[in-house]
């Protein structure tokens, strides 16, 4: 059984009178991770221009025969999902994509690029 839901999108159905979710589209970037600058020394192996992608809301792909610092990842991990969104004009994380490693000896700056912006079906992520 089909029923609308808000703005005249399709629910799925769950049972009598539960419904998952409105059926729709949005809209995602897909994003680039780059290493920019490393100001201390490298002891994790990362050098400038390694990168990893986020594309399709969740896939994190890392080029072959590279690697990237779980360290690093674990500082930059809570602000991509903001940056996969559009966001105000005026929102801090639309002006500053520089983001560094927690390991003060190292102090890798890595940047936040947004590559590619992806329509997905709510229904295929939730």
């Amino acid at each position: 059984m089909e029923r609308r839901g808000p703005a005249g999108r399709r629910a799925i159905l769950l049972g009598p009178g539960e419904f998952l979710a409105t059926v729709g589209t949005f809209s995602l970037f897909d994003l680039r991770v780059t290493v920019e600058r490393i100001e201390g020394r490298s002891t994790c192996g990362l050098v400038v221009g390694d990168y990893f992608e986020v594309t399709q809301s969740s896939h994190i792909r890392i080029p072959p025969d590279r690697h990237f610092c779980i360290y690093a990842l674990a500082a930059i991990l809570p602000l991509l999902p903001a940056v996969q969104r559009r966001l105000a004009a005026d929102d801090w994380l639309e002006h500053d994509s520089l983001v560094a490693c927690p390991d003060p000896d190292e102090r890798v700056l890595m940047r936040i690029e947004r590559i590619r912006e992806r329509t997905l079906r709510t229904e295929d992520v939730t």
